[in-house]
């Protein structure tokens, strides 16, 4: 389990979009991957099955995570850039700054998107095997890397309402 630790880790951060969350959901990964050893058939590689039973902790810790209140207020001023779409300024050479931007970006996205997108992009499977690990099929999981990624550029870009919602010039 511990070869494996880091990138479920890196999976579940990606999806909850915060290190308290991710760390519950992936102890709970875990747990249910040991619980589950019998029941592994190698139908699918070993990645993919612990993928599955990591993405579906985490959208669960999501799940309970909408239901909890929110404690306080956030700072006025972060809260003021947010609404507007300000960004603060960053060194485009600060790999830090970026991973930020994504994580921040990913937050944003709808859950139906941000699962496939971390799936294909930072875990590195293949549209057959995210396909598996969310029981959807092929096509379904084209479409939402696609449209995806591309609301993930829109974010990152400033565009902060869907395409179909903006107004052409």
């Amino acid at each position: 389990m511990q070869k494996h630790q880091a990138r479920i880790y890196a999976i579940c951060r990606r999806i909850a979009g915060n290190d308290a969350d991710a760390l519950d959901a992936t102890q709970e990964a875990l747990i249910a991957i040991v619980k589950g050893l019998d029941r592994f058939d190698r139908r699918a590689a070993f990645t993919t099955w612990s993928y599955r039973i990591a993405t579906n902790a985490c959208l669960d810790e999501l799940r309970r995570r909408s239901r909890r209140p929110q404690p306080g207020l956030p700072d006025h001023d972060e809260a003021d850039d947010k609404a507007l779409g300000r960004r603060p300024p960053l060194d485009p050479g600060d790999a830090v700054a970026a991973r930020i931007d994504i994580d921040d970006a990913l937050a944003q996205l709808p859950e139906e998107f941000k699962a496939p997108v971390v799936l294909r992009d930072l875990a590195g499977l293949d549209y057959a095997e995210i396909a598996e690990v969310l029981d959807l099929a092929p096509g379904t999981v084209r479409s939402r890397i696609a449209r995806g990624r591309g609301r993930l550029a829109d974010i990152m870009a400033g565009n902060l309402s869907p395409p179909d919602e903006r107004q052409s010039t």
